[in-house]
């Protein structure tokens, strides 16, 4: 699993890439913990996303709570397989999608 990041003033993309599961989240999580600070629209690509596991789920759900008293998060251009994972868990409720 690889990310791309992409800041524009106080707005930060992250670009998930190929899958997010156990083995690679405490890595994603620390990283994301730090790029977030001042940022006040978070935004998660999921395009290249093809897997995401439930303690990936987990890593979102912390950022979102992170971002609501400073601001919004978003996820867009999910793939199907990985909207399919967020709507069987009831995830699908929890975030706002594009």
């Amino acid at each position: 699993m690889n990310y791309v990041k992409s800041n524009e003033g106080k707005k930060l993309t992250v670009s998930l890439i190929g899958e997010v599961d156990s083995m690679n989240t405490p890595e994603i999580e620390e990283r994301l913990l730090k790029e977030v600070e001042g940022v006040t629209e978070l935004v998660f690509d999921l395009s290249k996303l093809d897997y995401i596991s439930s303690a990936g789920l987990r890593v979102l759900l912390q950022m979102q709570k992170m971002m609501k008293p400073v601001g919004s998060m978003v996820i867009v251009n999910a793939k199907d397989d990985v909207m399919d994972i967020f709507k069987v868990t009831g995830f699908i409720r929890l975030f706002t999608f594009q």
